[in-house]
């Protein structure tokens, strides 16, 4: 248990159990669940966590509780990490009245395949009052699924923003924020920029001095610097000057043309190089710097007639995600019928604002003069 504000606590779980986030993402530092309670004249619930700490979380709940029932649950977002235990909470607080939108009630009836007996449907906006404070909640659609709500707490001044500014990592281990806060913004949300820029528009109109998300920490002290980072990433803004190479290699040769275009960026005075062999670093650690970065270099072989498998599967996700404003460097390489570029090109057609940049460095299987002049003339227009 942990007092979060003004009668408001803290009742998730850490999970060291998982392997990958949804069933994709590695997580070496666990995941946290996070649930609150506000006390007040009546009590609310606002989420339950995945099914597998059920327990752990009705004693953290009971430890804030004491005598007292809840009067509601509210429940922000259907994705099962976050509302596995409905049922089961309901079971040992059947008088509880679940409070969401109808879209979240469609989908409880779709994966517990049973009426809610007590329920409220709110709208956008609506309001709900506790005793002494009252909840106004604020739809967020595609934040990242379509019935996600906020709730927010005009009296302690708290935003409950469901997955928004969430991160991966359990709470009891240390780390940077924003480094697996933007992984997981980018794998799980970045499709969604336009949605979230509009719910920041409408937090801009509330003073809130809390953030209290579903996975990572409760934010309170130097807000700004948090939206900032929202506002950049869902704007598809550059968050650090420099470059990224992203770079797959079958015997070594376009690896080597990687690293020496590496090398001359920083010759040449690149505020940042980033470089990733996407066959051996963690996809979603590469999407992320792909998205960081106002500069990417895609350097990899012909393969089959198309581009190496792991190059492909960058890309694809690149584009999934909603990669756009852009620079892009291309080193190509191939023994015969090199495809990279035009293949590189139309994997890229759909994503807005791309600008790929000269010269294209073309290496017919091992690197000759030409392509050092090539990969230092490169380095000279990406710097």
């Amino acid at each position: 248990m942990k007092h979060v504000t003004n009668n408001i606590y803290y009742v998730g779980v850490n999970d060291h159990q998982l392997d990958l986030f949804e069933g994709q993402y590695i997580v070496p530092n666990g995941m946290a669940y996070n649930s609150y309670v506000i006390m007040d004249e009546k009590i609310a619930i606002l989420d339950t966590i995945e099914i597998n700490f059920k327990d752990e979380w009705l004693n953290n709940l009971k430890e804030v509780l004491k005598d007292r029932k809840p009067d509601y649950l509210i429940v922000q977002h259907m994705e099962p990490d976050h509302s596995a235990n409905i049922m089961e909470f309901l079971k040992v607080y059947p008088d509880v009245i679940v409070v969401s939108n109808a879209q979240a009630f469609k989908m409880m009836y779709q994966f517990f395949h049973q009426e809610i007996e007590h329920k409220l449907i709110v709208n956008n906006g609506d309001k709900l009052n506790l005793g002494g404070r009252e909840l106004t909640f604020m739809f967020a659609p595609m934040v990242h699924w379509p019935e996600v709500m906020m709730t927010y707490d005009e009296n302690s001044k708290v935003l409950f923003s469901a997955d928004a500014f969430g991160k991966f990592g359990a709470l009891d281990v240390e780390e940077d924020w924003a480094c697996e806060a933007r992984r997981y913004y980018f794998g799980i949300v970045g499709k969604y920029g336009m949605q979230v820029q509009n719910v920041l528009k409408k937090a801009a109109t509330l003073d809130i001095q809390t953030i209290c998300p579903l996975h990572g920490p409760v934010l309170s002290e130097n807000l700004p610097y948090y939206l900032n980072l929202y506002n950049i990433w869902s704007s598809y803004g550059v968050e650090t000057e420099g470059v990224f190479i992203a770079y797959t290699s079958v015997y070594g040769h376009t690896k080597e043309a990687a690293l020496l275009l590496e090398e001359e960026l920083k010759k040449a005075g690149c505020p940042k190089v980033a470089i990733a062999d996407l066959a051996r670093e963690d996809m979603a650690e590469c999407l992320e710097d792909a998205f960081r970065y106002g500069k990417v270099v895609l350097a990899t072989t012909t393969y089959n007639m198309e581009i190496f498998p792991f190059m492909s599967d960058f890309i694809t996700r690149l584009v999934e995600h909603g990669f756009q404003n852009k620079q892009i460097g291309i080193i190509e390489n191939g023994t015969w019928a090199p495809q990279v570029e035009k293949i590189i090109k139309a994997k890229l057609a759909n994503a807005k604002n791309i600008t790929f940049v000269e010269p294209v460095v073309k290496i017919v299987s091992a690197m000759d003069e030409n392509n050092i002049k090539q990969i230092k003339e490169l380095a000279e227009v990406l710097k």
